[in-house]
């Protein structure tokens, strides 16, 4: 319920959700009768219950959600907890998007309270999982005006902040950053112990009538047997070799392959070493066991340590964004990305090759010194290409550049007679009046023209969490005025510059400066 005065939000389907909590309690009184019946939850029917019992305290603690705003401040209560916040408390009113873990659905949009410590707190209403969801829009708009009459919100439009703003959560890539640093080094640490156990094998001799029985684990012997029969599987599977009166042993896995490359009634030699069988000899066919060799672990240890690269150039990104708004996006990631791809072509081959003479032999301290310079190369160049840009309007003075027709990739974010239902991905200057047009060139073929006349130039900024997915994180955003109604152009910042600049030139309106708290870019 929303009125002027007051703001109330309760779940939807809370049919379906007290069916859920019934569906709860019927499985928890499973789970009981059958605990009482056998005293344990190993049980299939337990498990059924169990799984019931925990759907159902889920949809009791939504089903039990509510939120009230008055003129006293924001009232929010769950299954356990109930909370009020003055407004006085309450710096800014924001929309918090949860990335989705399914791509059939978009993501979740919730509201979270920034209070005046700036501190968080999200509200278990209203939330939606549709990007355009008219009763979420009206309940944030009766949220805000709620704010804006009994308190003072810092922000004078919605803050949206998501996974690609300087606002994101940082906990959660720093755990997994640590979690595949520890994996990383806990597998190197098992490379010695693997060469060395790799070594014994590719050593070890046949055994003779003068070894000493204490030494014969650590020699090989040879032992005759017939197989009985053969059971091949699917891959992925296990697949056996069955032995004539379980002599020397009644049965061994063995890849399907191998299951099928033997037949019943072969005489075949296995090769015993350590207790544990390694080669099946036929006439036909022989298998080996994968003994597993140092540049395994060594391989898994460095992709590991470069997945920890991903989460920690979020981490970085997030600590070079740390000075600007929120609901700023940041620029992408993919610049780290290549520069973890370049890394691994190299690192990985070499980690592989010489996986415990890394510092010791001629060629591989040759390899990595040419490999680390590389690295150092396109970690210099992704640097670069997510430094932080501020925004800046082309001077109305600048002289403009005349190379013929040129078409810069930008977009309008609003549908408009000159872009209608967001079909422009270009704007062609030169050769005539800018237009917008939804190809690359060349031509003006479907091209509309840009009603210069009408457009007066606000503001230009860096991209932000409202402006949608579409807009890349280093893009810019020139805000509009079309004859009243407010547009958004996105562009790459040279190019808006340079289309601002021919703007300009066609007669584009400026409107005076306002001043604005500017972010100092990062270096």
């Amino acid at each position: 319920m929303t009125n002027a005065s007051e703001v109330s939000c309760r779940p939807r389907g809370k049919r379906t959700l007290w069916f859920f909590v019934g569906l709860g309690v019927a499985g928890a009184a499973l789970v009981a009768v059958r605990l009482a019946d056998t005293g344990t939850l190993l049980d299939a029917w337990a498990g059924i219950g169990l799984l019931a019992a925990l759907m159902g305290i889920a949809a009791l603690h939504w089903v039990t959600a509510q939120v009230h705003a008055d003129a006293y401040g924001v009232h929010s209560r769950t299954l356990l907890r109930r909370r009020s916040v003055p407004w006085s408390d309450i710096a800014d009113l924001r929309v918090v998007l949860k990335r989705s873990k399914s791509s059939r659905f978009q993501d979740a949009r919730r509201v979270s309270l920034l209070l005046r410590d700036r501190h968080r707190r999200m509200l278990p209403l209203p939330r939606s999982m549709a990007s355009r969801d008219p009763d979420f829009d009206a309940t944030l708009r009766a949220l805000r005006a709620l704010h804006r009459r009994h308190g003072s919100p810092e922000s004078s439009h919605v803050t949206v902040v998501s996974y690609r703003t300087a606002g994101r959560p940082w906990a959660g890539s720093l755990i997994v950053c640590a979690l595949l640093l520890a994996g990383a080094g806990v597998v190197a640490w098992l490379v010695p112990g693997v060469a060395s156990y790799d070594r014994a094998w590719r050593s070890a001799a046949p055994c003779t009538g003068a070894t000493p029985a204490a030494d014969r684990d650590n020699c090989l012997t040879t032992l005759r047997a017939v197989i009985a029969r053969t059971e091949a599987r699917q891959p992925k599977q296990r697949s056996r070799l069955y032995f004539a009166d379980s002599r020397p042993l009644k049965q061994l896995e063995v890849s399907p392959e191998a299951a099928e490359g033997f037949q019943a009634g072969d005489s075949v030699e296995l090769t015993v070493w350590r207790g544990e069988v390694r080669e099946v000899t036929g006439e036909h066919y022989v298998w080996r066991e994968h003994i597993t060799t140092a540049g395994e672990p060594a391989v898994l240890a460095a992709v590991l340590a470069l997945a920890a690269g991903f989460p920690g150039a979020r981490l970085l990104l997030r600590v070079r964004g740390r000075r600007l708004p929120d609901d700023e996006l940041l620029p992408s990631d993919l610049p780290f990305v290549g520069a973890l791809v370049g890394t691994a072509l190299w690192l990985l081959p070499l980690c592989h090759r010489h996986p415990t003479t890394l510092f010791t032999s001629p060629v591989a301290i040759v390899w990595a010194v040419a490999g680390s310079l590389v690295t150092a190369g396109l970690f210099t160049w992704a640097w670069r290409a997510t430094r932080i840009r501020p925004p800046q309007a082309a001077a109305s003075d600048e002289p403009g550049e005349d190379d013929g027709e040129v078409f810069l990739a930008a977009r309008f974010l609003e549908h408009t007679d000159y872009n209608p239902h967001g079909f422009g991905t270009h704007i062609v200057l030169g050769g005539g009046r800018p237009a917008v047009t939804p190809h690359p060139g060349p031509g003006r073929f479907a091209a509309k023209d840009l009603p210069v006349e009408r457009l007066t130039l606000r503001n230009v900024r860096r991209a932000r969490g409202d402006d949608g997915d579409t807009v890349p994180g280093s893009w810019h955003i020139a805000e509009l005025d079309d004859a009243g109604k407010p547009v958004r152009l996105a562009a790459a910042p040279a190019d808006l510059t340079r289309i601002i600049r021919e703007l300009d030139r066609q007669g584009l309106v400026r409107a005076p400066a306002q001043p604005s708290p500017q972010a100092r870019p990062s270096r």
